[in-house]
């Protein structure tokens, strides 16, 4: 496991970590079908807000336009995108030919994911693939940047230079073994961490000091990932229902003490105040605000957390 390095990807992403700047990314989710002006139109909600976007592969499980296909739309239209890729669709072979695609359309940024199981989707009697996992999947493309060979071995016609990042959970059980996972997806590759939704500062503050202590943020950069809740009812279904989410009581009950419509304003300000907390955890490089089907809220909440306008690098 080797210090940061500069991997001059041409990655926006990369510039703004490499120099030191707060960053910020979001998500962008694509429709379920191909409806480009669909996502145009969410493109023009995130432009000038964050350094770049995460285009998700099938969330879910569920089928929407191809990642690649997306990110290429963004990039068309101004937007950097953070391409995610999860094997649960695909093979060895698929996947790094899909790399090759990705970056000929001039995608840096890639994101290494398992995925959702099928069961979770609209296509439960699909059949899944798994062949390389997310900490395979983050060697297969350093394999290709850095030693310019696919994985059989065979040479690579032409450079990929793939800014890397790769998911991590805080929050899931054994606790005392989520950083060594951290530590081996860095250690595959990726340059770059964004984290599941975070509510539970505390735990995630010891996370981040065992993360620290192993020298995990001298080698990654680390992006606290962060989600508004539009209500009570969205928290304590999220406590309950989603694997890998907590939110203590005393945020379910902040949310909950205010009048109903004004549930979603309470909820961005708690972002607003995590943002804030976030930044002065050590080790943390920035944000990754999921705003899930709520993108026109991106530019209120960077405006209001101090975070606009971002650096043009």
């Amino acid at each position: 496991m080797s210090d940061k390095s500069v991997i001059k990807s041409g990655s926006n992403l990369e510039r703004a970590l490499s120099s030191g700047h707060f960053a910020v990314t979001c998500e962008c989710g694509p429709p379920k079908g191909a409806d480009v002006e669909y996502l145009e139109k969410k493109i023009g909600l995130i432009r000038g807000c964050v350094d770049a976007a995460n285009v998700t592969d099938n969330q879910t499980a569920v089928v929407r336009m191809s990642s690649i296909a997306a990110s290429s739309i963004l990039v068309k239209n101004g937007v950097e995108p953070v391409m995610q890729m999860v094997t649960r669709d695909r093979n060895r072979i698929a996947a790094q030919s899909d790399i090759f695609g990705a970056y000929a359309l001039g995608i840096r940024n890639m994101l290494c994911l398992t995925g959702d199981h099928q069961s979770f989707g609209n296509h439960p009697m699909a059949k899944n693939v798994f062949d390389l996992d997310s900490i395979q999947l983050l060697d297969v493309v350093r394999t290709i940047r850095d030693r310019g060979a696919v994985n059989s071995g065979d040479p690579v016609q032409g450079g990929i230079r793939m800014f890397l990042g790769a998911a991590a959970n805080p929050f899931a059980d054994p606790f005392e073994f989520r950083v060594i996972r951290l530590a081996k997806k860095i250690d595959a590759g990726a340059d770059f961490i964004q984290t599941q939704c975070i509510y539970d500062m505390k735990r995630f503050r010891e996370f981040m000091k065992m993360a620290c202590d192993m020298g995990l943020d001298r080698h990654c950069y680390i992006l606290a990932g962060l989600t508004p809740l539009k209500s009570a009812g969205m928290a304590a279904y999220m406590n309950k229902n989603v694997s890998g989410i907590t939110i203590p009581d005393d945020i379910i009950k902040r949310i909950r003490g205010v009048p109903g419509a004004d549930q979603a304003e309470e909820g961005i300000n708690l972002l607003l105040d995590q943002i804030q907390e976030v930044r002065e955890i050590p080790g943390i490089s920035g944000v990754h605000i999921m705003a899930i089907e709520w993108e026109e809220k991106v530019r209120e909440i960077t405006e209001r957390a101090g975070l606009l306008p971002r650096p043009q690098l």
